[in-house]
């Protein structure tokens, strides 16, 4: 049975951890992917939505655990990122 990941507080712990782990030992299987965002955010937009479609959004967003207005950014981005490669 692998170990359950350890409540890390800080970076350095996260660093001690990492430099004297074995990670084989440890279970990856609740992993789940993270984005950080460092660009700033210079421009804002307004967009009417119906209710129950900001609704749907916000539950969606509450679900992922992340801001709504991010989720909604992450959906403009995705729906755009094969035609900017297309571009390229």
């Amino acid at each position: 049975m692998k170990k359950d990941w350890p409540a890390l507080r800080s970076d350095e712990e996260a660093e001690r951890f990492v430099a004297e782990a074995d990670l084989t030992e440890y279970d990856f299987s609740t992993m789940v992917p993270v984005s950080f965002e460092l660009r700033r955010k210079d421009r804002s937009v307004s967009l009417r939505l119906p209710e129950a479609l900001l609704e749907v959004v916000k539950r969606a967003a509450a679900r992922q655990g992340i801001p709504y207005q991010r989720f909604m950014r992450q959906a403009i981005e995705r729906a755009v990122a094969t035609e900017a490669e297309l571009r390229r």
